[in-house]
């Protein structure tokens, strides 16, 4: 398990990411800009206490690290599973009656098991659509519509991005340390 990889109370902060090739197929691009974005995450998290891991950005907004790490959980078990593989909705953290539970019920799981599920996720996704090809159409549906795993990598990556900054920002709240 690399530091980029381990949960964050594992260990201090450390930058094991590893850059996306400059020049590569599409499909090796896709996925290494992908698991860049999920190092980052992971990154931002590393060396952290439980409590900071939950502190919230700036109050009343319930956004954390650890609200970050169980979205991104959601996220991901969403498109791969239930909109790539066609699986029955499911949920792992929100409920009907808080569709925000993954930022707001931080209670329900403890940070290391946030942590571990949210990098047993990936290892999961990452078997689901490592021989796929890119334009291989996904069995369920977007907002009625098809998409194709290179839609679902390509909106990955963004989705990651997005949330990094938010992390970043979180993070230097936190103790102070900023970084890409």
């Amino acid at each position: 398990m690399t530091a980029a990889t381990r949960p964050a109370m594992m260990g201090p902060v450390t930058d094991d990411r590893i850059d996306p090739p400059y020049i590569a197929d599409e499909p090796s691009m896709l996925h290494a800009w992908l698991d860049w974005h999920r190092a980052t995450l992971a990154a931002k998290c590393a060396g952290l206490s439980p409590e900071q891991l939950a502190l919230p950005a700036c109050p009343p907004s319930t956004l954390s690290l650890l609200g970050l790490v169980r979205h991104m959980t959601e996220v991901e078990h969403s498109w791969f599973r239930i909109v790539l593989d066609g699986e029955e909705r499911t949920s792992i953290y929100y409920t009907e009656e808080d569709p925000d539970g993954d930022f707001n019920l931080l209670d329900s799981c403890t940070a290391e098991e946030a942590l571990t599920r949210w990098h047993a996720t990936i290892d999961d996704v990452r078997r689901r659509y490592a021989n796929l090809p890119v334009d291989t159409v996904a069995r369920g549906l977007r907002r009625g519509e098809r998409v194709s795993l290179r839609w679902i990598l390509v909106h990955m990556i963004e989705e990651y991005a997005r949330h990094n900054g938010h992390a970043d920002l979180i993070r230097e709240r936190i103790d102070g340390v900023t970084g890409s």
